[in-house]
């Protein structure tokens, strides 16, 4: 992969990399893609909405294509979600497939698949990682917003993994108000089964939309959580999550921007091809796999990742002096908060999103809707879906996998500048 993108020339001395990341690479650093919407679950918060399968999901064959793209792009890994993606018949056979074509693979689940023959399997593979989604430190915090046992079935998941002798697989948290006071008690979870704690932030997006009044965390909450993850951040995973609490002003581990269509984006069941994971919206889709030229043609020529290339515009943003620190916050954050993208995030710590929010006219019903629902308590939407796809749990044969370069945690992971 090309490490100074080409759509800037360099400037003399030493770059950022965070300079350089702003104007994009020739491909992604790290590809989240979602194999299906079907999930057994129907968490309050989901990014994606999902519940039901799509019909129109990418075939087995039209997935191992993708894969081959991202082989030839040296795509470092997939981060594979859904819905609930070890759901899809397929999953172990496009994980082989990926590994053995030297794309590293990290999947997300809610743990009912990982039983103990298949913890021996990941425990027996050092290229393939996984995150183990669990939003409360007990169960009824968990519970409230995942559904009934499914608290349960993240601690029999992680217990089947320390059992089987995996090492660092990830208890992933999305925070909320309501486990932000258990930040250590997740802390002496992942420590108690051998994982990696890792933290994401709560986005209003899918079904989160909903709930993003009621869950996400408040300013005092997010002071709270900005000097725990000070004291903790050599232990700790955030990726891109908190860059917006930078602002407080001690710049925190990881990539302090928005990387959407510059360095991430999502290729979802249908092969929709969106900027941001957090951002399922007509707004952000940028193309279809399936038209020609594939994933590396909407990459490469979507006119939507060209222009969140160009050098962008801080808006009233650009007089506050952690600026350059935070970015003005996450793209997906301001949009279906009904904020401008040019302006604060909703959770800017400095105030500034709480007053627009507050300023905002009606009562939030002309606010942007995700373009995707597949809910189970949903009906589908006229033409386009027939209703839901039966989904059925089936045991595929496991087979061996060769070494391949290794699933990397961080989007940094493997970069260097010329």
């Amino acid at each position: 992969m090309t490490t100074v993108p080409a759509t800037v020339t360099p400037t003399p001395g030493p770059a950022r990399l965070v300079d350089l990341f702003e104007y994009g690479l020739d491909a992604p650093i790290c590809l989240t893609w979602e194999l299906t919407y079907a999930c057994n679950l129907s968490c309050t918060h989901c990014l994606s909405s999902s519940g039901r399968r799509d019909p129109r999901e990418l075939t087995t064959d039209e997935a191992k294509a993708v894969i081959d793209e991202l082989e030839r792009m040296q795509v470092f890994y997939v981060n594979i979600g859904g819905g609930e993606p070890t759901v899809r018949p397929d999953f172990w056979e496009l994980v082989d497939y990926a590994t053995a074509h030297h794309v590293g693979v990290k999947f997300s689940t809610n743990g009912v698949r990982i039983t103990p023959e298949v913890a021996t399997r990941l425990a027996g593979n050092d290229y393939l990682d996984v995150q183990i989604s669990l939003d409360g430190a007990t169960a009824d915090v968990n519970d409230h917003v995942r559904g009934a046992g499914s608290y349960d079935t993240a601690i029999r998941a992680m217990a089947n993994l320390r059992d089987a002798g995996m090492k660092n697989f990830k208890l992933s948290v999305v925070c909320t108000r309501h486990n932000i006071p258990q930040m250590d008690a997740f802390k002496e979870i992942a420590d108690r089964y051998g994982a990696q704690l890792r933290l994401t932030r709560l986005r209003p997006s899918g079904r989160g939309a909903d709930v993003w009044d009621e869950l996400h965390p408040t300013a005092a909450q997010q002071r709270e959580l900005y000097d725990w993850l000070l004291a903790h951040g050599d232990s700790v995973l955030t990726g891109d999550s908190f860059f917006h609490l930078s602002a407080y002003g001690e710049a925190l581990p990881g990539l302090n921007l928005c990387g959407a269509g510059r360095v991430v984006c999502l290729i979802d069941p249908v092969g929709d091809v969106y900027a941001c994971p957090f951002a399922i919206h007509d707004e952000f889709l940028a193309g279809n796999i399936r038209q020609p030229g594939g994933f590396a043609g909407v990459w490469g020529g979507s006119e939507l990742f060209r222009r969140l290339r160009e050098p962008q515009s801080g808006g009233a943003c650009t007089s506050c002096q952690f600026f350059d620190t935070c970015k003005g916050g996450c793209m997906a954050a301001k949009f279906f908060t009904g904020l401008p993208l040019d302006g604060p995030d909703p959770e800017c710590v400095q105030g500034y999103g709480e007053q627009l929010l507050a300023a905002r006219d009606g009562d939030g019903s002309a606010l942007p809707k995700p373009s995707q629902d597949h809910s189970h308590r949903t009906a589908p939407a006229a033409g386009r879906r027939t209703g839901p796809v039966p989904v059925t749990l089936t045991r595929r044969r496991e087979a061996d996998r060769p070494p391949v370069s290794a699933c990397a945690e961080s989007p940094l992971a493997g970069y260097r500048p010329d």
